[in-house]
């Protein structure tokens, strides 16, 4: 009774991990549709909202530009880090595309701290860019030192930042938000930016923060 007791456990706790996995990235999935059609396709058809900040945007093209190019990498490449078949098939290709995310992280989050300098924006811009740096670099530095387990969680703090860049523009079509002090968006920007750091760290340990001793 003992020996088959085990087995059963794990197939019985199998399905509930990979079903808690798919619906956390369909959740994202939304999330980001719902970003790209209330927010930007919005400024491209220069909706009256956001007329004020499509023409900051223009000004800003020259950097703007390679800040959303290197943003989209780090965004498209980081949830394929997390494929376990692509890891174990492809360990060479996971590598190159794990290197790829950390230069766009920090690519985008130093033309980022040059978009925003002696702008009021710029106290959250560092406390977002500077939190993305670290933890993306904590991931890295464990890989290089062979601690895959901690790699991981790294990489998955890291993506919880990178991820800021839709979840700050969730609530984009109320106008109550764009009408915010500027002290209230640096709060808010630094506040979404360590909470998520904080949700990925609960949907990390879930299983073990609901385990009981028997």
């Amino acid at each position: 009774m003992p020996a088959e007791s085990a087995p059963l456990t794990s197939a019985h706790r199998a399905p509930s991990s990979v079903n808690g996995k798919r619906v956390l990235w369909s959740l994202l999935a939304v999330a980001t549709l719902w970003v790209v059609f209330s927010n930007e396709v919005l400024l491209l058809i220069d909706y009256p909202l956001f007329r004020e900040y499509r023409q900051l945007m223009i000004q800003d093209r020259a950097l703007l530009i390679p800040h959303a190019v290197f943003g989209c990498v780090a965004f498209f490449t980081g949830p394929l880090q997390f494929s376990s078949r692509l890891r174990q098939r492809r360990p060479g290709l996971h590598r190159l595309m794990g290197r790829s995310y950390v230069i766009a992280v920090y690519a985008a989050a130093l033309t980022a701290f040059a978009i925003g300098w002696d702008r009021p924006l710029l106290p959250a811009t560092l406390a977002q860019g500077l939190t993305w740096i670290v933890v993306t670099t904590a991931a890295w530095v464990l890989a290089r030192n062979g601690q895959i387990a901690a790699h991981r969680q790294w990489v998955a703090r890291s993506y919880a930042v990178t991820f800021t860049f839709v979840s700050l523009r969730i609530p984009s079509v109320w106008p109550a938000y764009w009408n915010l002090p500027e002290a209230s968006s640096v709060y808010v920007i630094t506040a979404t930016t360590l909470a998520s750091v904080l949700v990925a760290d609960l949907v990390m340990h879930w299983r073990e923060l609901r385990g009981r001793r028997g």
